[in-house]
């Protein structure tokens, strides 16, 4: 028992010794943060790039030469991937900043906060060079961006504009017109 009160008593001393965490919810006093950049040009110039610098090396090509890996071959490459999810973990604090939040709140920073999640692990098997779990990962942060798009862009449009008129496939060829 005497153990137990000496090993708690030391893990509370050197847990009070660590130097506190600033808290995320509050802005540092004096900062100002330029949310003015409309959230369509934030995601098509900044986290749209991030994410496809991503995926684009992962996976597999077919085509009708074959299959081609789209792996990295260099270590320039794998630091793409990296310097991708790096980004993207960024851009899911960017997303809770004061003026980028959407309604409902907690959709959206939950939203922000698993796509910053997911791209740490995302990061993690780039800098691993783990072909496999680069695959996986950038799927994981697909389903992610797919979730935020249904609530926050799709849903929305629909209920503002009703479903889309007409086709929007275009007509298939007939094969058999000659």
């Amino acid at each position: 028992m005497k153990r137990f009160l000496v090993l708690a008593a030391s893990a509370a001393l050197l847990t009070a010794c660590q130097p506190a965490k600033p808290d995320a919810a509050k802005a540092p006093a004096g900062a100002k943060f330029n949310t003015d950049l409309p959230m369509t040009e934030f995601m098509g110039h900044f986290v749209d790039p991030a994410a496809f610098m991503y995926w684009k090396g992962s996976g597999t090509e077919i085509t009708e030469k074959g299959e081609r890996d789209l792996s990295p071959t260099t270590d320039e490459g794998w630091d793409v991937l990296v310097s991708g999810a790096t980004m993207l973990i960024e851009a899911g604090n960017a997303l809770q900043l004061p003026g980028r939040v959407r309604a409902p709140e907690a959709d959206w920073n939950k939203y922000a906060q698993m796509l910053s999640e997911r791209a740490v692990i995302a990061r993690a098997a780039a800098e691993k060079h783990d072909k496999q779990a680069v695959f996986d990962e950038g799927g994981r942060l697909y389903e992610v961006c797919v979730a935020c798009h249904e609530q926050f862009v799709i849903q929305p449009d629909l209920k503002a504009n009703g479903p889309a008129k007409g086709d929007p496939l275009p007509a298939i060829p007939d094969e058999k017109k000659k």
